[in-house]
């Protein structure tokens, strides 16, 4: 029975209520995604996917697999992006280049709402949605949708300041699994030309 109440409260909640759940119950997460990018000019959109783990606060694995490999790794501390097409890594503090980003809301803390504006986006399809607005000028995205559904993010919707809009969504999302630390560490491939601290 308070089983049947828990669930029917999950799904009944607000897209605000859900990602404030998600923040404050879901301590690691690993999903499969995939992603799709248009751009406003109307070119043939770009799709790619890949797999995603986070630990909170602040460590987090985005690797893309199709079609062309790019690994994302927060360590706590710094923000590895590694193209292995390119055999570059780029290195940022982590604090700066996560800030009011998508990966915030999803591996960050749970004072997200201190760079986002929340904005309840209704349900459609029995996923509730909550669009997140960066209250930074700088962040390169106008605002960000996200869809839940018992808790879990479905589908995320980033739309940039240029126009262009990524649309990603998770076919997979376990909540609190274990997940193995060394997953966000990340070391530079020997040969590999490194850029920034």
């Amino acid at each position: 029975m308070a089983l049947a109440i828990a669930f029917v409260s999950a799904a009944a909640a607000s897209g605000i209520d859900q990602l404030r759940a998600f923040v404050d119950g879901a301590r690691t997460g690993k999903a499969t995604f995939r992603q799709v990018v248009a751009a406003k000019s109307g070119r043939v959109p770009q799709a790619s996917s890949g797999t995603f783990a986070f630990a909170r606060p602040g460590k987090f694995r985005w690797s893309y697999d199709k079609p062309y490999a790019q690994l994302l790794v927060g360590d706590g501390d710094k923000l590895w992006i590694y193209d292995r097409d390119l055999n570059q890594v780029i290195i940022k503090k982590l604090d700066r280049a996560l800030g009011a980003t998508p990966a915030s809301l999803l591996a960050g803390s749970n004072v997200f709402e201190t760079n986002f504006v929340l904005i309840d986006g209704g349900n459609a399809d029995g996923i509730e949605f909550v669009e997140a607005q960066p209250k930074s000028p700088d962040t390169g995205f106008d605002r960000i949708r996200i869809g839940f559904k018992e808790n879990l993010p479905r589908m995320m919707e980033l739309h940039d300041n240029f126009g262009q809009l990524t649309q990603l969504t998770f076919d997979t999302f376990e909540r609190n699994p274990a997940i193995d630390p060394a997953l966000f560490r990340f070391s530079p491939p020997l040969g590999a030309d490194v850029i920034g601290n």
